[in-house]
């Protein structure tokens, strides 16, 4: 059973619950006890990984050097012997991918407002000389206003220092959307950045990827590269003006490849998109992903549209220096107990933090007891072949294997609220949207224990 106690940190500061996961530690929600005030506090884990402590001096001197509405605010780090803290700010609103209906995307005027977001905050990033070099939907945040933060810079370097440029070697970042020169050799730091963001750009209009990585034993790249793509997904659920762009920012070539001052001048970027045009494409792209999704799932979304969202990526993350994971805050559950515990301190805590929950949709509320959920779901792991365990706290860690036979792992907790049980998953490993496949299919398992009033939590 989740505890959900909470201790004081630091004096008027109170340790509040795990908002994400990395290879070496995990994020977790530190609130003041008189204010209110949430921050997102990293944990690196350095006896367990020795390696990790000059990722972290490199990360925090990277910090120190950016302050943009659009990149997360680095408050600052606390060292001890076997542990390091990073301070950063606690984006409430989750991570980009969940606005992200999986194969249809989102409303164009929502995609262009992050696209704009994103391009500001990366031009200011190499208008410091630094590379990201990680660019994905799951390291994009979002605050309690909507707005973009660009997160995770683990992976994170700088590359021009007095006005004088270097070249990178270091293969890093996400297959899917990496830039093809970066698996070849040395390569110029903007233009793999650029390249990076024209596939969030994808995902944000399309609600997938467009290939596993740029390589040419990949044919949905080689079509692409070709011209060859006019008949195929993704490129059929997006509108001329959006092709437009991503031709001239997904070009093979970094030297033509377009620089983000081209971007901002193209006729996409700049129009004002008015609700009727986009609205169309948007809602065409849903009814057909309605045809076109697998049998069981696709009754499973109809009946149940109040899990329209996607988790994570669907991708295989480099993993040269050790890095499995990014360091993300997904809005959590946690969120609404921390809250909860300090309402005698600040009423206005509790309400922006109940408004978070609506965030996360892998999560319902049953009608039964812990032990009789939990009996349940072990029943369904053994028909299904799932690996389990539950540990001391009596959280459950699904394992299992998806389509491509890539590892899927899942924990799933258990809260009691309001004299009812909360039964939230968590992805700690693979691919999102077949984490997604997976919750739907149990959710329907447990259909008949699930409290449907409870359901208003869950819609966004």
């Amino acid at each position: 059973m989740h505890a959900g106690g909470m201790m004081e940190f630091v004096e008027g500061w109170f340790l509040g619950h795990t908002l994400g996961e990395g290879a070496y530690g995990e994020v977790k929600l530190v609130v003041n006890k008189s204010t209110g005030e949430a921050v997102a506090m990293k944990m690196i884990d350095i006896e367990k990984h020795p390696d990790a402590r000059q990722t972290v001096r490199k990360e925090t001197a990277i910090l120190q050097m950016l302050t943009n509405p659009y990149i997360i605010q680095y408050f600052g780090k606390r060292s001890e012997p076997n542990i390091e803290y990073i301070f950063l700010e606690y984006a409430s609103g989750g991570e980009l991918f969940d606005r992200i209906e999986p194969d249809v995307g989102m409303p164009m005027w929502d995609a262009q407002k992050y696209f704009r977001q994103l391009i500001s905050g990366v031009e200011y990033l190499h208008s410091r000389g630094v590379a990201h070099r990680d660019l994905k939907p799951e390291n994009l945040l979002l605050d309690k206003n909507d707005n973009l933060k660009i997160s995770d810079f683990g992976l994170a370097t700088i590359y021009r220092m007095h006005g004088k440029e270097r070249l990178l070697e270091k293969k890093c970042g996400t297959l899917p959307y990496i830039a093809p020169e970066v698996l070849v050799g040395a390569y110029h730091a903007e233009p793999a950045d650029v390249w990076s963001c024209g596939i969030i750009l994808v995902a944000l209009l399309a609600g997938e990827l467009p290939w596993d990585h740029p390589r040419l034993e990949c044919p949905e790249y080689i079509a692409w590269k070709k011209g060859k793509y006019m008949s195929l997904k993704p490129w059929t659920k997006l509108d001329n003006s959006s092709l437009s762009l991503l031709r001239k920012v997904l070009l093979d070539s970094a030297l033509a490849r377009y620089k983000m001052s081209d971007i901002k001048q193209h006729k996409w970027f700049v129009r004002s998109f008015t609700g009727d045009e986009t609205d169309m494409r948007y809602h065409l792209n849903r009814h057909m992903q309605a045809y076109t999704e697998d049998e069981n799932l696709r009754n499973a979304c109809l009946s149940q549209p109040e899990f329209p969202w996607m988790e994570s990526n669907n991708a295989i993350q480099f993993n040269l220096d050790g890095r499995q994971f990014s360091f993300s805050q997904p809005a959590h559950v946690d969120d609404l107990i921390v809250a909860t515990q300090l309402q005698a301190f600040t009423q206005a805590s509790q309400q922006s933090s109940f408004q978070r929950l609506a965030r996360r949709m892998t999560r319902f509320f049953v009608k039964i007891g812990v032990e009789e959920i939990v009996k349940r779901l072990i029943r369904y792991c053994e028909k299904e072949n799932y690996a389990h365990r539950v540990n001391e706290s009596g959280v459950i860690t699904i394992s299992t294997v998806d389509r491509r036979k890539m590892s899927l792992i899942f924990k799933v907790n258990f809260i009691e609220m309001n004299g009812n049980i909360l039964v939230d998953f968590r992805l700690s490993k693979g691919d999102g949207l077949e984490f997604k496949r997976a919750f739907i299919k149990i959710r329907c398992a447990m259909e008949d224990v699930i409290l449907k009033s409870s359901m208003a939590y869950s819609r966004s």
